[in-house]
């Protein structure tokens, strides 16, 4: 295949920072070549999962959720959605693109939203020794509550990745809303921390998938048996565990926007955003 040649001396973005200290990439617009990488990935027959959770009336976002990813979820990869429900009913039997293919998975509900999230942490990780070793590659977690609005490809993939919270970017770690207790097993001192990432999105290779949610599932046990839960829940464990195992790559804000964040210069396209809501209403 023909592209430009890779220039040394040429930055793909000087605007914002494409590289972290330990040299694991940040994911903009403008700073990879995805021809280069579709060959790549076919090549290795990269098989690609998706998990998304749908209990009680988050069911109302699923199928803008699955109609959008169809249009922008890995365009031309072999993808497997594992939709994992309380209610198996609500979930739509969308027409799916050749190559790809979705598993409901019945599971249990719960009353309070917060349980919801720190219990897929246990159920990916349980999922992925019992199946999905065998089923995939690569597992790319999701809330439900986010629509498709710009295509997400395997740019993506690597070992593990987080993506940078779109409301903590340019801020100081101080600002940072980590757990700070420090009894807790979520717990991150005021003067450490890389980037705030957010719960909604993360993913990598299913090995390290397994690794990262049996962490942060053992640290929400640990955290349960003292009577106590973490500041931002799942969300507060990902963070400690990003701290002290490095994601090998970075997705930037684009991909998990925000609308109330407003359009900064510096996030060009709006892959992933989250839909507006009432939270009362949803998570009632």
């Amino acid at each position: 295949m023909l592209y430009e040649k890779p220039d040394l001396l040429k930055l793909p973005r000087t605007d914002v920072m494409i590289a972290t200290p330990w040299q694991a990439p940040i994911v903009w617009d403008g700073t990879y070549n995805l021809d280069i990488l579709n060959e790549l990935f076919h090549l290795r027959g990269a098989r690609i999962g998706l998990s998304v959770f749908v209990i009680r009336k988050y069911k109302v976002f699923i199928n803008d959720f699955l109609q959008s990813a169809e249009e922008f979820f890995m365009a031309g990869h072999k993808v497997h959605y594992y939709v994992f429900t309380d209610d198996v009913s609500g979930i739509p039997n969308i027409t799916l693109k050749e190559g790809r293919n979705m598993e409901v998975v019945k599971i249990s509900g719960y009353k309070r939203w917060q349980d919801i999230t720190m219990r897929r942490m246990q159920l990916i990780r349980d999922y992925i020794s019992q199946k999905l070793i065998n089923e995939v590659d690569y597992l790319v977690c999701l809330d439900a509550d986010l629509k498709f609005m710009d295509h997400i490809g395997v740019e993506i993939l690597g070992d593990v990745f987080g993506v940078i919270h779109p409301g903590f970017f340019g801020e100081s770690r101080t600002a940072f809303t980590h757990e700070r207790r420090n009894y807790s097993a979520g717990y991150i001192p005021e003067d450490e921390g890389d980037f705030y990432y957010t719960g909604c999105f993360f993913g990598g290779t299913v090995e390290e998938v397994y690794k990262l949610t049996n962490f942060c599932h053992n640290a929400m046990m640990e955290d349960k048996a003292k009577n106590i839960e973490a500041l931002w829940h799942d969300e507060s464990y990902l963070n400690k565990y990003f701290l002290y195992h490095k994601p090998t790559k970075l997705l930037s804000p684009e991909y998990a926007w925000n609308d109330y964040y407003g359009s900064p210069v510096v996030v060009k396209r709006k892959r992933l955003v989250h839909v507006p809501k009432d939270y009362n209403a949803v998570r009632d």
